[in-house]
């Protein structure tokens, strides 16, 4: 019985190293593909970027915490609802339980937006791109919060930071063109 027993032991312990091992990883693991895939959406072409587009957007979701995770799923899912004081209870519980999170902030902020707080989104938007200084998505949302304040310049050079990153990305190139007779006095 204690040479089965010593066994039992060792089965069981390698259980449940191999279930900590396999449990979900921290969100920096995961995102070990992002720079790779910014890295091709640099030179994509219209139909790739798309893609590329969709698998950062998934990337930068990823929080590394199921529970982190729910919370993210449920703010957008109310404000996707039009329910935007629940999305920011949800989103704000995101961002107190897991700061370091950009998406969480990126989210609040689109949340802020829509409840016209600009400030609290312009908040937002600036602690996401802190976390993640190639967010093209919180890039955008700042440059049209901006151009909401009408601050042009700003605006401007934020499109302009994202076609670096994401040279396909219809909206930065809309935004760049409706403010180039404002910002320089010229048309592209």
């Amino acid at each position: 019985m204690g040479a089965s027993m010593i066994n039992l032991k060792y089965v069981v312990a390698a259980l449940a190293a191999s279930l900590a091992l396999s449990g979900p990883l921290p969100a920096q693991d995961v995102a070990e593909s992002e720079p790779s895939l910014l890295e091709q959406l640099r030179t994509a072409d219209p139909v790739d970027a798309k893609r590329l587009d969709r698998q950062i957007r998934m990337e930068w979701s990823r929080s590394g915490s199921p529970t982190m995770d729910l919370l993210l799923k449920r703010g957008r899912d109310a404000m996707e609802a039009g329910n935007i004081d629940i999305a920011i209870g949800h989103l704000s519980a995101l961002t107190d339980h897991a700061p370091d999170f950009a998406e969480g902030w990126h989210s609040r902020a689109q949340a802020f937006f829509r409840a016209e707080e600009y400030g609290l989104a312009l908040h937002d938007l600036e602690q996401t791109l802190a976390l993640n200084p190639e967010h093209f998505a919180a890039m955008y949302g700042l440059a049209v919060v901006f151009e909401t304040l009408d601050k042009p310049q700003q605006a401007y050079a934020l499109y302009q930071r994202i076609l670096d990153i994401y040279p396909n990305h219809a909206e930065a190139r809309e935004g760049l063109e409706r403010l180039e007779i404002r910002v320089n006095g010229t048309e592209i």
